[in-house]
C-alpha cells in the first residue's frame, strides 16, 4: 500500500496517522506488538519522518508506548481504561437515542428491523463475524440520524473507534452474541414506542452489558493463560 500525496490532499503525516490509528484500533496490531518506523515507511511508501510524527501523536493519545530500546509497541488497555471507554459511550449514545426517538421514521425502523433479523439469522448459524457486521450496521443506521448534531456525532464516532478492538470480545464471551442481538431488539421496541426515557435507558443498559462481556472475556482469557 502506498499513500499518495498530491498537493491538494491531506498532509501525508495526517494520512499516516489516520492509517496507523485505524490499524491499532481495529486490532491489526496486537497489544505489545512492535511498530517499526522502517517497516511502516516501506509499507506505506513514504519517508520515515511522517511515520515518526504520526507515532509521536499516537503516543500522546496513549495508543502506543515507547520502548527503552527505541521504537514503540501497541498499548494494552487496562480494566479501568475499558470501563471508562464504555461508560462514556453509554452516556453519549443513551442521550443520542433520546434525540433519535423524536426523529426516527418508519422507513428507518424498517431498516433496523431488517438488520436485527439478519443478525438473528447469523446468530443461529453461530456467525460471529456476521453478527459483528450487523451490530455495526445497526448503530451506524441510528447515528446517521444525528449527523446534524456535529459535536455529539463526532464524539460518538470517536468513542466507537476506541472500543472497536473490544467489541468482538463482547460477542466471543458465552451468549454475548445473543445478548447483543437481544439488546438491539429492546432498542427497536423502545423506538417504536416513542418513549425517550426508555430509549435512553435501554441504550445505556445495552452498552453496559457490552462492557461487562468484554471485561469478562479478557478476565477469563487471562486466567486460562
Amino acid at each position: 500500500m502506498t499513500i499518495r500525496t498530491p498537493a491538494e490532499s491531506i498532509p501525508v503525516r495526517e494520512r499516516a496517522y489516520e492509517h496507523l490509528k485505524a490499524s491499532i484500533l481495529s486490532g491489526r496490531f496486537n497489544p505489545g506488538e512492535r511498530l517499526a518506523e522502517e517497516h511502516l515507511a516501506k509499507e506505506l511508501g513514504i519517508s520515515r519522518t511522517p511515520i515518526r510524527e504520526a507515532l509521536h501523536k499516537l503516543e500522546s493519545e496513549g495508543l502506543i508506548k515507547p520502548l527503552a530500546s527505541r521504537g514503540f509497541v501497541a498499548s494494552q488497555d487496562s480494566k479501568d481504561d475499558i470501563e471508562e471507554l464504555f461508560e462514556i459511550r453509554a452516556v453519549l449514545e443513551g442521550y443520542a437515542l433520546r434525540l433519535i426517538c423524536g426523529r426516527v421514521t418508519e422507513a428507518v425502523l424498517a431498516q433496523l428491523e431488517d438488520t436485527v433479523e439478519k443478525a438473528e439469522a447469523a446468530l443461529r448459524r453461530h456467525g460471529l463475524d456476521e453478527i459483528f457486521q450487523w451490530n455495526t450496521r445497526f448503530h451506524d443506521t441510528l447515528h446517521d440520524l444525528i449527523t446534524d448534531k456535529h459535536r455529539l456525532y463526532h464524539q460518538i464516532v470517536t468513542m466507537r473507534q476506541y472500543v472497536l478492538r473490544h467489541r468482538k470480545n463482547t460477542l466471543q464471551y458465552p451468549d454475548g452474541g445473543a445478548r447483543t442481538v437481544d439488546g438491539h431488539r429492546k432498542i427497536l421496541l423502545a423506538l417504536r414506542l416513542r418513549d425517550p426515557d426508555l430509549c435512553e435507558r435501554v441504550m445505556r443498559e445495552h452498552i453496559q452489558q457490552s462492557k461487562t462481556d468484554a471485561l469478562q472475556f479478557l478476565f477469563t482469557k487471562d486466567k486460562e493463560v
